[in-house]
């Protein structure tokens, strides 16, 4: 029964991780075209090495498929977190949703089926949107009738009205791109304007997709385009380069201008952890194959005394064996039905277990493979001896095969300590990014749209907002403060820079107070102040970017922006806005219109949030009527950047917590199989006068120090991988030397509890009995 436990929970464990590793590794791969689909990217030489964007020019699609014999089709689209939770009006309907603006040739490219429509000319109309299956059902309570229909909608400070060209089949699971809708590129392009932007080589804006040609190629392809933007227009400082679609998601870094790794070293770690597990499932099953196939000497001795011949018992043997797998691997089965909720909640995916031959075929092979692994020992080598040597007990072990269970002991116990001396890590890296000061206050901060009548009134309903009792401050600004969704140029001259036009730096056009209402700490000068008329024309910069410009003694001095000069008055001691995997960038803030100003940042006192925020909604509602209020929280928006690293954490503690038990058991099952081949030794002690307590400590001693050279391999191999783990953040917690004693110290613990219970009953058993079995 303990055997099947063992190697249930560890098949079911791998189980589990091949489903995730399975779907990780199908993430976009479904589109027909995904041969030839490739994403194009801006490459900017900076002072800090090569900085790859994927925000390109509005006009680059269009012009690459004019220019380029190579293009079958290119097409501009924006990302969905651009216009996250848009509304939507039909009659007196709202409903907030996700949705991009992309090109015409959109459907052509990505394998989204319509169920409505035309792929050719869906988005050819300027006042045209096509909507997802759901939608329509949610919008127009079926599929019926729904072309032509009327949809208003509500974004870049614009409220238009659009017909519906096209209903598509609801978006995949496995798809990064997530949307509702989808608008013509056309009425992004004028929402630019609208905001004061330009549609231009200089100006980047959205994401740029292309199809090859059949038998294009690549390489040629890519050091073609190298160029291509700097041809169009000699402001151009950006190269071009090209990444195949389907990989990005998995090689979503880049270093030194290249793609590298991104989620593909998660999909390595967690390969390598099943493999571990199901290692350590082996050797378990192994060891306690081996101590139940000891007791049977006498067994064999009796059946090749009788005739039986040796592949009798290796057929028997290995029978035994994958049927014990088999069983294994239906409970295994079981197990994963149950737990596949609670394992989508922590991945966050969406996985069941349906019938797939493949899936299948591979947990069949995994079954086979560790039957006959563990069915090995008795099959082949006792099946061996003479039946004259087993039945007068004459078979004695070698130093081999006593070495080789221990030695497989030590590989098991190493990889758990291994995965402990990881979750430690990964626990204190996201415990570290959680609790490091920022450099501004992210905590009581909630943020909302600006949208639907608040446009006409914003500055009157800031003014409400900042009168709610428990309310801080409130301001406005023109985007999220948190993550890499911040406008990135380029441009900016200052005095001994004249020519040079490779800094980048992130900007953020805010409304006065932003800087107060974030606690934000200035380090010289001044924020924004109402009582300043010339602060439409001021600049505020983070530490970072002072000492990149090398600035010395800025306040009041000037740069120039696009064809206007900007006086500097104040510098912000340096502050976190995005993940701790980057190092801060240079940054600087502008005061801006509030027809820009997209979105409302208000902080609350700690403690008082549920009466604030009924309040907020009251007050919202008064001024915008029709509409719902939406807040998200400035400190979750903050964590969901760790988000992979805290379900690795969470995944790394059940996984190693498994790990140990299936390790104990199979020290289990070697403490029962030592103290079954010494009970004449056992016995013979304590005739001789030795007590319980001295056998008990003489058997642990034994195991202690295999737990003690398991703890020697594991902390060098712990300490390279953890290492190289955490280069991944330019800030990160150091390697203290208590996370890899612990984690021995746990493992020790856990170990002479386990051998414990076998030497105390080995040690109280009478001597008498071990003497007569003899």
């Amino acid at each position: 029964m303990i055997n099947i436990i063992g190697l249930s929970s560890g098949l079911a464990c791998v189980f589990l991780i091949a489903l995730w590793v399975l779907d990780e590794v199908q993430v976009d791969r479904f589109h027909e075209n995904d041969k030839y689909l490739y994403q194009v990217w801006n490459k900017f030489e900076s002072r800090e090495g090569p900085r790859i964007f994927n925000w390109t020019p509005s006009i680059l699609a269009e012009t690459m498929a004019d220019k380029l014999p190579e293009v079958k089709y290119a097409v501009s689209q924006t990302i969905p977190a651009q216009f996250a939770k848009v509304p939507l009006h039909v009659n007196n309907k709202v409903i907030k949703t996700d949705g991009v603006f992309a090109g015409k040739d959109y459907f052509n490219i990505f394998s989204y089926p319509l169920i409505e429509g035309d792929k050719d000319q869906v988005l050819e109309g300027m006042n045209s949107i096509v909507i997802s299956e759901s939608l329509a059902n949610q919008l127009f309570g079926s599929l019926n009738g729904v072309v032509g229909k009327v949809i208003e909608w509500d974004a870049m400070g614009m409220l238009e009205k659009h017909q519906v060209s096209g209903v598509f089949k609801d978006i995949p699971a496995n798809s990064t791109n997530q949307f509702d809708f989808i608008l013509p590129l056309a009425t992004y392009k004028k929402g630019i304007i609208h905001n004061g932007g330009k549609n231009d080589w200089v100006n980047n804006n959205p994401i740029t997709y292309i199809l090859l040609n059949e038998g294009t190629n690549v390489e040629e392809f890519a050091a073609k385009i190298e160029n291509f933007s700097k041809l169009q227009d000699e402001d151009v400082t950006a190269d071009l380069i090209m990444t195949k679609y389907s990989s990005n998601y998995l090689y979503g870094n880049f270093e030194n201008g290249q793609q590298v790794s991104g989620r593909m070293n998660y999909v390595y770690l967690f390969s390598c952890i099943a493999l571990f597990i199901l290692i350590i499932a082996c050797i378990n099953f192994m060891n306690l194959s081996t101590a139940n196939a000891s007791r049977r000497l006498k067994e064999i001795g009796v059946k090749r005394a009788l005739g039986s011949k040796r592949t009798t018992l290796i057929t028997q043997y290995f029978g035994e064996s994958v049927m014990t797998a088999f069983i294994s691997l239906l409970l295994a089965l079981l197990i994963v039905f149950l737990f596949i909720p609670q394992f989508n909640i922590i991945t966050g995916k969406v996985l069941s277990l349906s019938f797939d031959p493949l899936i299948f075929g591979l947990f069949l092979l995994i079954a086979l493979f560790t039957g006959i692994l563990a069915g090995s020992y008795p099959a082949l080598h006792l099946s061996r001896f003479k039946p004259v040597t087993i039945l007068r007990g004459q078979l004695k072990n070698s130093w081999g095969e006593i070495w080789v269970r221990k030695g497989l002991v030590i590989f098991q116990f190493s990889l758990s300590i291994i995965l402990i001396i990881a979750v430690l890590l990964v626990s204190q890296q996201v415990v570290y990014v959680q609790s490091k000061n920022l450099g501004m206050d992210k905590d009581n901060v909630v943020y909302f749209k600006q949208e639907g009548h608040l446009r006409q009134n914003a500055e009157a309903f800031l003014k409400e907002l900042k009168e709610i009792p428990n309310v801080v401050n409130a301001a406005m600004t023109s985007q999220n403060i948190i993550g890499t969704n911040i406008n990135t140029t380029g441009g900016l001259v200052w005095t001994g820079n004249e020519e040079e036009r490779r800094s980048r730096f992130k900007e953020l056009r805010i409304g006065h107070d932003f800087i107060e209402t974030m606690d934000m700490k200035l380090k010289e000068g001044r924020s924004f102040s109402r009582q300043f008329l010339a602060d439409s024309a001021a600049i505020v910069f983070n530490e970072t970017a002072i000492k990149m410009m090398g600035i010395k003694n800025p306040i009041g001095k000037t740069v120039r922006y696009g064809s206007t000069q900007y006086s500097i008055i104040g510098i912000l001691n340096d502050f976190h806005f995005q993940s701790f995997r980057e190092v801060v960038r240079p940054m600087f803030f502008r005061l801006n219109n509030n027809r820009s100003n997209l979105e409302f940042v208000v902080r609350i006192a700690g403690g008082t949030e549920k009466e604030t925020l009924a309040k907020l909604k009251d007050s919202y509602a008064k001024f915008n009527p029709g509409y719902v209020f939406e807040y998200n929280f400035l400190d979750t928006d903050f964590q969901a950047q760790y988000a992979a690293e805290q379900r690795v954490a969470s995944l790394s503690k059940y996984f190693a917590g498994l790990a140990i038990l299936i390790s104990c058991l199979g020290l289990f099952g070697l403490a029962r199989y030592m103290t079954e081949r010494r009970r004449k030794e056992i016995s013979v002690r304590k005739v001789l006068g030795q007590s319980a307590s001295q056998i008990t400590m003489m058997l642990s001693m034994e195991f202690t120090k295999l737990v003690l050279i398991a703890i020697g391999i594991a902390v060098p191999v712990a300490y390279l991988l953890g290492s190289n783990w955490l280069s991944g953040f330019a800030y990160r917690i150091p390697l203290k030397g208590w996370y890899f004693i612990g984690a021995g110290c746990m493992a020790l613990f856990v170990a002479l509890l386990t051998v414990g219970s076998q030497a105390i009953g080995a040690a109280n058993k009478n001597p008498v009995n071990g003497l007569k079995e003899e």
